[in-house]
């Protein structure tokens, strides 16, 4: 069975614990504002018709900004969990 730790991802990421949920807590409710928004924009096209790929934008600038290294990865790396 595999070992639960909920201090060693948001340590490998220079982050408290209590940082990490409030961090991570702040990208869900970004994206799933901005899902909402894409699928009224479906529906409506003349509403909300850069709020997605803004959300995309900032959500990326802020996870590059503050990633240990500072370092955005390659195009095609493999981003899924333990890849």
């Amino acid at each position: 069975m595999a070992r639960i730790s909920f201090t060693e991802h948001p340590a490998a990421v220079n982050e408290t614990y209590g940082a990490h949920f409030i961090t991570a807590s702040g990208f869900g409710l970004t994206m799933l504002a901005a899902g909402c928004a894409c699928l009224l924009h479906g529906i409506f096209p003349f509403w909300f018709g850069r709020t997605g790929s803004d959300a995309i934008t900032t959500l990326h600038r802020r996870m590059v900004t503050h990633r240990v290294g500072g370092e955005a990865p390659l195009p095609g790396t493999d981003l899924s969990v333990g890849g």
